[in-house]
């Protein structure tokens, strides 16, 4: 079954090329441009996986993923976070360390990165891949 992947990124250029290299991968892509509605999508659609960059526009991507991780439909479900600011990284790696169980599957990557190393982790964390590489 193919798997779903949501990616929330405000930068469409981004949003372009991260969906064209996981629809490569054969997973199902959607992708919102920020953080409103993000909740509600996912209740939706009940993706597999959410790619989700910490600065948007429009509504911070660490309230994106408190919301996520705080209502129970949503819980579960893998969050790969990225950003280019390593004091919003530091802050997301202190939340999964120091609530581990509320902040299961969430895994930080610091930009720029390599995107083999995203879809490395992408494979990772949805278990089609193995031996993978870690950031």
């Amino acid at each position: 079954m193919t798997k779903h992947i949501l990616i929330v990124d405000d930068q469409p250029d981004l949003l372009t090329l991260m969906r064209m290299l996981l629809e490569d991968q054969q997973y199902q892509v959607s992708v919102l441009q920020d953080g409103t509605g993000t909740l509600e999508h996912v209740r939706a659609h009940q993706p597999d996986l959410i790619i989700l960059d910490l600065k948007l526009a429009n509504m911070s991507g660490l309230d994106v993923l408190h919301t996520l991780k705080a209502h129970s439909a949503t819980a579960d479900v893998p969050v790969i976070v990225y950003t280019a600011a390593i004091i919003e990284a530091e802050a997301v790696e202190a939340l999964v360390t120091r609530e581990p169980r509320h902040y299961a599957g969430v895994s930080v990557l610091q930009k720029p990165f390599d995107l083999d190393v995203l879809l490395d982790r992408v494979n990772m964390m949805l278990g089609t891949a193995e031996g993978l590489s870690r950031e």
